[in-house]
């Protein structure tokens, strides 16, 4: 094995830019990668750092109808007379020049990803510029144009793989990615997100279990707005790991948006980076407890692009590295300034928000059923655990 870890980046990734004004700013993975590098993660032991082509066509059509790759090859050779398509052209996926190209090399770095994991030159790897889950076989998304998610997990496949779990604890429900495997029962989709009545886009709902094919083989779990640290990692604790370990994967893939915070402007939870830091550990231990340690970490929204983003997903990477960083640690120096001429805006001082990421067992504890997120959780396991010989 050549590294524990795989950190997947090419600097032209920084090109998925719908341009000014659009929440999807890239500034958000560069000042990412700067704090990776900041803290030497990128040069740790056991570390490699590597760029994967792009996505060709025929990786891409593992998931994507090829007159969907064409109208993204014609809105991105000329954005300007690009008609509205395929979702294509719309305020959140306008076109813009080179929208190909990118979408396609982020594409590449979570295949890139499952390939290593797979083959065994990496145990975990992370490509954070990845996670864009909302794309469709036919359309574009939620500012996602390609989904490199569903595509980590079909190369998976691909290469062998009979049972992948995918867990998803972006703010809004994985719906391109539970779309695209509803018939496949070798794929576990899990989705925590804010409720779908008060937010895009409008799925997720316990009720979606998987199609016929593959009863149970969906798992959602919709929070009420305003979930904050103890009642979200107390719903991941109650569904994710039992589900997990009941379906045996050979690889676990994860999304790790970055906008449940409460700082997010485009959603309504109230959870910390001290509380999505505690679930990125969470996501590694249960790699390591049942796929033999195969993780492939995503990233996925987050619009706080100068407080939240960077912190959270550089300790996520720092855990697939094996070099966790401890909450309290100061932001580097380096780094404040780097922010500052990026944004004019003032760094973060430390790498936490202070929070006590605490939370009761649903088991232990017991539940509350005039609590509305203990509602949620049961609502959860009472459609999905008994398909998978659970009880709720």
């Amino acid at each position: 094995m050549s590294g524990r870890a795989q950190l997947m980046w090419d600097e032209q990734v920084t090109g998925y830019d719908f341009g000014p004004g659009h929440p999807m700013d890239p500034v958000r993975l560069a000042l990412t990668i700067g704090l990776i590098r900041e803290f030497g993660l990128d040069r740790a032991e056991g570390v490699t750092v590597t760029a994967a082509p792009e996505a060709g066509d025929s990786t891409l059509g593992l998931v994507h109808r090829p007159d969907y790759v064409a109208a993204v090859r014609r809105a991105s050779a000329d954005p300007k007379s690009a008609e509205i398509e395929y979702g294509i052209g719309t305020p959140d996926n306008p076109a813009f020049e080179g929208m190909h190209d990118a979408a396609a090399l982020i594409a590449g770095q979570s295949v890139g990803a499952a390939e290593a994991v797979w083959r065994g030159e990496a145990t975990h790897a992370v490509n954070f510029a990845g996670g864009l889950h909302h794309a469709m076989p036919g359309t574009a998304s939620g500012f996602c144009v390609y989904n490199d998610a569903a595509l980590a997990v079909a190369r998976l496949l691909e290469l062998g793989a009979e049972r992948v779990v995918y867990v998803d604890v972006d703010v809004h429900h994985g719906d391109g990615v539970q779309a695209i495997f509803w018939d496949d029962p070798r794929v576990l989709t899990i989705s925590l997100h804010e409720h779908p009545r008060t937010l895009f886009p409008q799925t997720g709902w316990p009720e979606e279990t998987g199609g016929p094919e593959a009863e149970g083989s969906a798992v959602n779990v919709a929070l009420p707005a305003g979930t904050g640290d103890a009642g979200w990692l107390r719903a991941f604790h109650a569904v994710v790991p039992e589900l997990v370990a009941a379906f045996r994967p050979q690889a676990l893939v994860t999304q790790h948006g970055a906008d449940t915070h409460f700082e997010d402007p485009l959603a309504h939870l109230a959870v910390s980076l001290d509380a999505q830091r505690a679930v990125a550990e969470a996501c590694h231990d249960l790699a390591h407890e049942h796929a033999e340690g195969r993780w492939v970490a995503l990233g996925g929204g987050g619009y706080e692009v100068v407080d939240v983003v960077p912190r959270t997903w550089t300790h996520l990477v720092a855990f697939a590295a094996g070099r966790p960083i401890a909450p309290e640690t100061e932001t580097p120096e380096g780094w404040r300034h780097e922010v500052y001429r990026r944004t004019r805006r003032v760094a973060p001082l430390r790498m936490t928000d202070g929070r006590d990421a605490a939370w009761r067992g649903f088991d232990d504890a017991g539940y509350d059923p005039a609590d509305r997120l203990d509602q949620a959780v049961l609502a959860t396991r009472r459609a999905v655990f008994p398909l998978h010989g659970l009880l709720p």
